[in-house]
């Protein structure tokens, strides 16, 4: 190859990781936080996604260091019977947001590796369709914040 075909294999390349840009860089996390429970209980984890890009961004899953399963479970009451069941996957808008919230969408976050304390900050990695990822502190609290 000549070099004068370089400055065109480059602007190339440079186009198209522009145009494969993950959906996790469409996506920011606030306001996360982890409800922990008493003993070895599963504990609860929200977050609030907000989709900036032109495109819906799906979440399909997650995981942490510090817990040994990380799921995705969406909680609902039918009949007065309190429910919870596992979702497979989660779409944000595109210009939209999601809250993962007590009472409705969340994570269960089984088997921690160590005890996790009110305080401190765990960090979970979201996981998107795409395969793209976006690595998120939760902050810990009390099993009755709310």
């Amino acid at each position: 190859m000549t070099l004068r075909y370089l400055p065109l294999l480059l602007a190339g390349l440079l186009g198209a990781s522009a145009a494969h840009a993950g959906q996790a860089d469409q996506v920011h996390a606030g306001h996360a936080w982890i409800r922990v429970m008493p003993a070895s209980l599963p504990a609860g984890g929200y977050v609030t996604l907000r989709n900036d890009g032109d495109q819906p961004a799906v979440l399909d899953g997650a995981s942490s260091a510090a817990y040994g399963s990380v799921m995705l479970h969406e909680s609902s009451t039918d009949t007065g019977m309190g429910r919870m069941r596992m979702v497979d996957r989660l779409t944000v808008p595109a210009h939209g947001e999601v809250a993962l919230a007590p009472g409705g969408y969340h994570f269960m976050l089984m088997d921690a590796v160590k005890p996790v304390q009110p305080g401190q900050t765990v960090q979970i990695t979201l996981h998107f369709a795409d395969g793209s990822t976006l690595a998120t502190g939760f902050l810990a609290k009390p099993a009755n914040a709310l």
